[in-house]
């Protein structure tokens, strides 16, 4: 189906992006996905291209603001050549919003030059060894000096996107005990730089998908953060990042689109080309038939998301509408690209094909950003229930 969302100008960052990916990205990739990490220069290669900084303001040495729709081109372009930026995605997409909101001026002075250059990424640190999807069970502690020039902060985390790239992490701790009435009450968002004495880095996970973005455990033993790294005000970091989730949902739900789109082409290619009994199998009816059903799964995913990007730009999205994004979309990227999948036979599950690649790097869209359960949740009350 036509989409309406990008303009002239979208498709000639569509097309800079492109050759970016062919030339920077494409030659490099497999090694990134052997050593689980990317190039560190990666991130300064797209500084240099005036994409890390998209919405941070001109002064700055940003782009001002900007639609997601750039954001959205860059997902579906690398989806569409079976690679990824590493965390480009979690720094640009998800982190940097939390700084753009929240930072105060002179925060902004000190962080968001580098923040542009690509010289500083960005993680966030929510989820710990016993906390997933319940948030205000947070342990992790940060407790003001006797003087107030500072934090203490002491826990724990694990399942954290980018840390090894990253030179700033986004640490959600509780600086106050949670209220009987209110557990949400009393977290805090800290900005700690990743060298910071008593920041340690634990083991790199091993994944079975998105194998060129490093995943971590981290530690915290008395590190000392200073007040001036507060983001926002004390206590209030609960709210924060309810606002924010709605990005990061939206963000995997395009993300989910592009991948199903991939896959598509990735199955119509090999089937036209794969002969079986002397036949190309995009000859058999089973082929276009099951195809033809991806096809139309896709097309109103796509329109789901497109109007999603939409609102986000209009800043009109809401968390019921990210959570069907969302939820919607990372079941159809799992379903779709499971068939393509099985159009390719066995050569489906070898990782020279990208189809294998897609299929375990996607799996995990329908748990990070909130479970497909905790989707419905929120849809849920939404609805009133």
């Amino acid at each position: 189906m036509k989409r309406s969302i990008y303009s002239q100008e979208h498709e000639d960052f569509r097309s800079m992006i492109a050759d970016f990916i062919t030339k920077e990205v494409k030659p490099h990739f497999e090694q990134w996905e052997r050593d689980n990490l990317v190039d560190r220069d990666l991130f300064r290669k797209l500084g240099a291209l005036g994409v890390m900084g998209f919405d941070v303001p001109e002064e700055y040495g940003g782009s001002g603001a900007t639609s997601y729709k750039y954001q959205a081109v860059i997902t579906e372009e690398s989806a569409r050549a079976a690679v990824s930026f590493g965390h480009f995605g979690v720094s640009t997409g998800i982190v940097l919003p939390y700084l753009l909101n929240h930072a105060s001026d002179e925060q902004k002075k000190r962080w968001f030059p580098s923040i542009a250059t690509g010289d500083t990424m960005l993680c966030i640190a929510m989820t710990e060894p016993g906390t997933g999807s319940d948030l205000a069970g947070i342990r992790t502690t940060a407790k003001l000096s006797a003087d107030g020039t500072h934090y203490v902060l002491n826990g724990a985390k694990t399942f954290i996107t980018g840390a090894r790239n990253s030179e700033l992490c986004v640490v959600v701790a509780r600086t106050s005990p949670a209220r009987a009435d209110d557990r949400r009450f009393g977290l805090s968002l800290l900005v700690v730089a990743t060298d910071s004495e008593g920041f340690e880095f634990g083991r790199k996970l091993e994944k079975i998908g998105l194998r060129s973005s490093d995943t971590n455990e981290l530690s915290f033993t008395d590190v000392r953060v200073p007040v001036e790294n507060l983001l926002g005000e004390q206590d209030r970091g609960f709210s924060y990042l309810g606002r924010n989730l709605a990005r990061e949902r939206l963000q995997i739900g395009v993300g989910a689109c592009a991948t199903a789109t991939a896959a598509i082409q990735f199955a119509k290619e090999y089937t036209q080309q794969r002969q079986v009994f002397g036949t190309a199998v995009a000859s058999f009816q089973n082929t276009k038939f099951v195809l033809a059903e991806c096809a139309t799964e896709v097309a109103a995913l796509q329109a789901m998301v497109d109007q999603g990007v939409e609102l986000d730009d209009a800043g009109e999205l809401t968390a019921a509408d990210a959570a069907k994004i969302k939820l919607f979309g990372t079941e159809v990227a799992g379903r779709v690209i499971d068939k393509c999948l099985q159009l390719h036979g066995g050569y489906g599950y070898m990782l020279e094909y990208p189809i294998a690649r897609l299929y375990a790097d996607t799996r995990v869209s329908r748990i990070y950003g909130g479970t497909s359960e905790v989707m419905k949740t929120i849809i849920a009350k939404d609805l009133g229930l």
